[in-house]
């Protein structure tokens, strides 16, 4: 079993929501080394404890349960396979927890190189943002061994209070891409709703107090239609990101033969606000589409 005494964590991003993450596996007692390609995003890590690493190769060399969190697929496959990369210089017996949103096929491709190395890998995206971070309260979707799962499972106790193994490698980035497919048209549900309210003349605060615990009722509509109303576009999630997540999606469903509209809309809004120059901007400055 993983504990405190036989464990090393490696944490590797540490953006927006990996911060808090890798904060609460400190909190919890766990020794620490951090990398992110910007080391002052470390910085508070670092004074709380944790050791900070100069490249993933020097993580894998102290770390026997390294997490990883960062924006892209592209990131991920250089972190794991890069020369000098979890894959390259991780010990046998170690486990390797993706928490980052990327391809379903990525994680595929990582658990079977992991696997010839005597390595246990993981995919395992969140959902929550900022908020579900901080408060340790995050989504985690599972895929890889149910063995491996079951032995990190503790770890994950730390950052979640939603945890579920999915299945196979690739199943928790599929059950991912599910979750953001069921936001993508959501959201734009959200900002309709909260602009059709403003146009009629009411008072949008006072709308959230009746539509919010109703049948109408999201994640999105409590959390962040109050940040669009109060003007805080900054970001929970980045709409770079979400976009990013959404392809993924159009692809995994274009392979499945399937159509997606409303997700396929989504992207296409979402494409509009980054020529606006809201990449960096929370998803809810979606709002903004109507606003300006």
């Amino acid at each position: 079993m993983l504990t405190s005494d036989n464990t090393v964590i490696g944490f590797i991003g540490t953006g927006v929501m990996g911060k808090s993450m890798a904060a609460h596996l400190l909190k919890a007692g766990f020794k620490m080394v951090v990398y992110s390609r910007t080391k002052e995003k470390a910085s508070e890590l670092v004074e709380r404890g944790a050791q900070w690493a100069s490249t993933p190769k020097d993580v894998a060399e102290i770390a026997n349960v390294i997490f990883t969190m960062v924006g892209y697929p592209k990131d991920v496959e250089e972190i794991f396979f890069g020369k000098d990369g979890l894959l390259e210089n991780g010990r046998p017996g170690s486990y390797f927890i993706d928490m980052t949103t990327s391809a379903p096929s990525l994680a595929v491709k990582i658990y079977e190189e992991a696997k010839k190395k005597g390595i246990h890998a993981i995919d395992a995206p969140v959902s929550g943002g900022d908020v579900g971070a901080k408060e340790a309260k995050l989504s985690i979707m599972v895929g890889g061994e149910k063995e491996a799962f079951e032995e990190v499972l503790p770890l994950f106790e730390c950052l979640g209070t939603n945890i579920v193994y999915q299945g196979k490698p690739g199943a928790g980035q599929h059950t991912k891409m599910s979750n953001q497919i069921a936001i993508a048209s959501n959201m734009i549900g959200v900002c309709e709703a909260i602009i059709y309210a403003e146009k009629a003349g009411l008072n949008p605060e006072n709308i959230l107090k009746s539509i919010t615990t109703g049948a109408a009722g999201s994640w999105s509509l409590t959390n962040l239609a109050p940040r669009m109303l109060s003007g805080n576009f900054e970001p929970g999630f980045y709409i770079k990101h979400f976009i990013k997540d959404m392809k993924i999606a159009l692809d995994e469903a274009e392979q499945m033969e399937m159509a997606v509209p409303g997700l396929a809309l989504a992207k296409s809004l979402y494409e509009q606000l980054v020529e606006m120059g809201e990449e960096n901007s929370g998803t809810q400055a979606l709002y903004k589409y109507w606003k300006n």
